[in-house]
């Protein structure tokens, strides 16, 4: 009967995100299937007319989505080169559903065999290589890290069951990437993508202090401190095709009194489905980490009733996260609400026996999968024992 009620609501959700999908009156033009022959030649067009003394090479290099990492391009990078990288492509996960991840997230790169890989949060990304050797490149999803030199922890059979192809440009600069993209913008531009590479470079925002983004997912630009005159311990969250973990570091131990306690306010759900299933996995939460390596995260859902807990649908995840829903419906959008939770207890509920310590608390925002914006705001995040009370936030 599980496996029965299971399969009902797969087929519900499919039915639902290609209904969604036949009825899009108005589509994005951010959604529009790049043109890799079109994007080619603009490139190469553009870099035609580059001023002189600005390019020393580039290249193109079409990655196949279904090939488990890594794709050795054979292009050696000299230690110090300045590079930037412009990609378009998206990984399918079910075309006929509309569900895709684009090369914004699914672009990594690693320089030789032991180099760590590491990514950008857009698709153009610039970096001076850190060692001299051969550029590989890697789709990432649905395959995940298992170290920070990008070996598989997951079966690369896996990327037998996607499709797709990520054409990726790389340009090596005769000098910095700041000076370099100017004078080549004053060219001309390739979809916006150089632009925006400037932008990134000047005006990217970093994640609040004494937290960071979770290596094995990769950097973001979703979660920064709230501006003054707001309180330092404001923590602003935007999501729109994109995910992101936001960690930081505590030692905290595990009993009965042990409470998490915080403030949000969230404005708009990256969901409107059930977030139970792979295509429809974009939700908000605030979660807790332990030293067992599980994690137990608290969300608002937008429409599973309060009180459900589940394992996290995806294969990567599902061993070691846990889901509990705090708060469901539309009631309260765009009011602080307060929080506080008994941990001992709700992990004994949702997971089992407990553990020893709290290890960290993570913020996670995810809106791969839907595509849709996703915002929220936290405060005054705090765990606290009868002798001991940390601030997190």
């Amino acid at each position: 009967m599980a496996k029965l009620a299971d399969t009902t609501k797969d087929l519900t959700i499919a039915g639902r995100l290609l209904i969604r999908r036949l009825i899009r009156a108005n589509p994005n033009p951010d959604e529009a299937e790049p043109d890799a022959a079109s994007f080619e030649a603009s490139a190469r067009a553009l870099l035609a007319a580059a001023p002189p003394g600005v390019i020393a090479s580039f290249d193109f290099f079409n990655v196949p989505c279904g090939q488990a990492p890594w794709f050795d391009t054979g292009l050696y990078l000299p230690n110090g080169a300045h590079i930037t990288t412009l990609a378009i492509g998206r990984t399918w996960l079910a075309r006929s559903l509309d569900v895709w991840v684009g090369a914004h997230f699914q672009l990594w790169f690693r320089i030789g065999d032991t180099g760590e890989a590491f990514r950008g949060t857009r698709r153009s990304h610039s970096f001076s290589a850190p060692e001299g050797g051969r550029l590989h490149l890697a789709s990432y999803f649905p395959g995940e890290w298992s170290d920070r030199q990008g070996h598989l922890a997951t079966d690369p059979k896996d990327y037998r069951r996607v499709q797709g192809t990520l054409t990726v440009l790389v340009i090596r600069w005769q000098e910095a990437p700041e000076t370099a993209l100017p004078r080549l913008v004053a060219a001309g531009d390739v979809d916006g993508l150089l632009a925006g590479e400037q932008d990134r470079l000047a005006n990217a925002p970093a994640p609040p202090k004494d937290w960071s983004y979770l290596w094995t997912l990769g950097p973001a630009e979703i979660f920064h401190t709230k501006p003054p005159p707001s309180p330092a311990r404001h923590i602003m969250c935007r999501t729109c095709r994109d995910v992101g973990i936001l960690r930081k570091p505590v030692s905290m131990p595990l009993t009965a009194s042990t409470r998490l306690t915080w403030r949000w306010r969230i404005d708009a759900l990256p969901s409107t489905l059930r977030e139970d299933t792979i295509p429809t996995h974009d939700y908000l939460s605030i979660a807790v980490e332990f030293d067992d390596g599980q994690d137990l995260s608290y969300y608002w859902s937008a429409v599973l009733p309060q009180g459900t807990i589940y394992r996290c649908p995806l294969p990567t995840w599902k061993h070691r996260e846990t889901h509990m829903v705090l708060r469901s419906g539309p009631a309260g959008l765009g009011k602080w609400l307060t929080e506080s939770r008994l941990l001992l207890g709700d992990y004994a509920t949702a997971i089992g026996s407990p553990p020893a310590r709290i290890v960290a608390v993570w913020l996670i925002a995810n809106s791969l999968f839907q595509r849709r914006e996703g915002k929220c705001e936290y405060a005054d995040i705090t765990i606290e024992t009868p002798d001991e009370i940390v601030a997190v936030s």
